[in-house]
């Protein structure tokens, strides 16, 4: 942390960071189902856990910064220093509140930054619980700041204060773009986004079909479809393209939504009113414009935001329910014949975040894999994240990577040192 902690200090205090959140994670994950309906069991066993691992993992770079020896042309000694780029402001979306503090904060902090940290409106808690958390470890007072509010009031300022020399956002395109021209507008401070997608998953006649049409099911119905990676567009090679959507339609028929403290329940509600009347508006495009509804498109209940788990066929890349990100409960299914064709399809989006393979043949994994534009292509499985995979975007689902080490450099700038050597014998 930038207060003159020495490296290994700052591995320690993170390291006891998250012992805290492991002695806490009861109350987290609680918070977290309370904050925005996901599932308690959800947050309990992957997501509070894979934030303590998270800080465990940068906690061990934080003493391994190195820089190195330049060999210049002339009679000149020099090297390279990596130095913590400074005041971090760090936007948060709602649908992974605690994933997404963490891996902005985790690298960040390792590096030597001080923070300040605006939640979404949406689910504030715990961000709160995490800065209490913070102080508890003995992260100094002014290195993690949590600042709640709205994204045109709390999050414009961060964007365009003066005093803040890197912004980290995740959330949508629109308002990445009003970040950019903030920072830009400001003091030209560097900025990484990640700013969502419309994931193709291509499942190829070998695949096994039970296999695939599990990876397809629960890459979009996973959290409630409320995932940047959500695999929402499913093609299927139209060999076993009857046998996948009975598979699947089995399962939607079989997919529990309900109270997400009920260890039975598949999937919770929505995030709010506003993402719930949103999904079902695209539902509602769906059906207009034509395509085939297998199963669901309706809500559930006349109390609570839950929508049931929603599949379309026949749907063509022109509709809006193949454009848009939906970020719900929603799947997009069609068909093709060839792998050249499932290729250009897969690539007709403005968006590049995630993309998915599924076959047995290595030749088309490996060329499937190389011909879609998209910072993460999972081969044979779906979803799999891991604190040491980078993880962002091309296209319009922005650039700079979370996770790994290509995250630790975001928050570090190199300084080149150079002296001259006088009757140097070598060059």
């Amino acid at each position: 942390m930038a207060l003159g902690l020495a490296y290994q200090e700052r591995g320690r205090i993170l390291m006891k960071f998250a012992d805290l959140i492991e002695q806490n994670i009861e109350e987290l994950a609680t918070l977290e189902a309370i904050n925005g309906g996901k599932l308690f069991s959800l947050c309990k066993f992957m997501e509070v856990p894979g934030a303590a691992m998270t800080l465990r993992y940068y906690a061990g770079a934080a003493d391994k910064i190195y820089g190195t020896v330049l060999k210049l042309s002339k009679g000149l000694q020099g090297y390279t220093l990596r130095e913590p780029i400074g005041v971090v402001g760090a936007i948060l979306p709602w649908n992974f509140p605690t994933t997404m503090f963490f891996i902005k904060a985790a690298p960040a902090l390792a590096a030597g930054c001080t923070m300040v940290v605006k939640p979404a409106e949406q689910t504030p808690l715990s961000a709160l619980y995490y800065a209490h958390l913070a102080k508890l470890a003995g992260i100094p007072d002014g290195v993690v700041n949590v600042v709640n509010g709205f994204g045109e009031t709390a999050g414009a300022a961060i964007s365009s204060h003066m005093d803040i020399d890197k912004v980290s956002f995740t959330g949508s395109t629109e308002v990445g773009r009003k970040i950019m021209m903030a920072a830009a507008a400001s003091n030209l401070k560097p900025v990484s986004l990640e700013l969502g997608g419309k994931s193709p998953l291509l499942i190829f006649d070998d695949a096994d079909v039970d296999e695939a049409a599990k990876f397809a099911f629960d890459g979009i119905f996973t959290s409630k479809g409320e995932i940047c990676v959500a695999s929402s567009r499913i093609y299927v090679q139209e060999g076993i393209y009857d046998k996948i959507v009975n598979k699947l339609i089995e399962k939607a028929n079989a997919w529990v939504v309900g109270d997400p403290f009920d260890p039975q329940v598949n999937q919770g509600p929505q995030t709010d009113k506003n993402q719930f009347e949103k999904i079902l508006s695209y539902i509602e495009h769906g059906k207009r414009e034509g395509a085939t509804l297998l199963t669901g498109g309706n809500r559930i209940g006349q109390k609570g935001y839950y929508i049931q788990p929603t599949i379309f066929a026949d749907v063509k890349e022109d509709m809006i329910i193949a454009k848009e990100e939906i970020f719900g409960p929603v799947m997009s299914l069609m068909k093709f014949k060839t792998m050249e064709e499932a290729i250009k399809r897969a690539n007709d989006t403005t968006y590049g975040l995630a993309a998915g393979v599924i076959t047995k043949d290595l030749n088309v994994a490996n060329t499937v894999s190389r011909s879609i534009r998209a910072g993460v292509v999972w081969m044979n499985c779906y979803l799999l994240l891991d604190v040491g995979c980078p993880y962002g975007g091309y296209k319009m689902s922005g650039f700079g990577r979370e996770n790994g080490m290509d995250s630790f450099n975001e928050y570090l700038q190199t300084k080149s040192v150079v002296t001259p050597i006088h009757d140097s014998p070598w060059h």
